[in-house]
């Protein structure tokens, strides 16, 4: 599971160091994929071609299923980290994403996040209070 907040940098190869805690999961390799409000989504290997076994059930005659199945794969791009545990984001991914210098990876469970530091720090403030705020289940028998 990833959890947690991390803040390497994006060297000026497109590389950055996985966060430590990451290593274990992602060191046989890892799906970067574009993610949704903007970010990079990282996926284990094993994780991503159980994702992709789910979405291969969507039915071919929903458009929306079409579509977003297109958009999700299309950017995809497998992986392996290198000695140093370092992974090049490629130049489209981080085009997508709006990725500079200043990162944060953030563990999202079965996923983590990469996030340009201050598109991040944007989107925690507005989602801050309305986590605090919150009155009804947003998870059925959860929360």
């Amino acid at each position: 599971m990833f959890l947690g907040t991390h803040a390497p940098k994006l060297d000026e190869k497109g590389r950055i160091i996985l966060p430590a805690k990451f290593r274990d999961e992602l060191e046989s390799g890892l799906v970067l994929t574009r993610g949704q409000e903007h970010c990079v989504y990282v996926f284990s290997k094993a994780e991503f071609e159980s994702l992709h076994e789910k979405i291969r059930q969507a039915p071919v005659t929903s458009k929306q299923a079409r579509d977003y199945l297109r958009v999700f794969l299309s950017g995809a791009s497998a992986e392996v980290p290198d000695k140093q545990n370092r992974v090049t984001i490629p130049a489209s991914l981080r085009t997508y994403a709006g990725l500079d210098r200043d990162l944060v990876v953030i563990g999202a469970g079965s996923r983590a996040e990469i996030w340009d530091a201050q598109a991040w720090e944007t989107y925690l403030a507005e989602q801050e209070a309305a986590f605090a705020n919150t009155e009804e289940e947003v998870i059925p028998g959860l929360f």
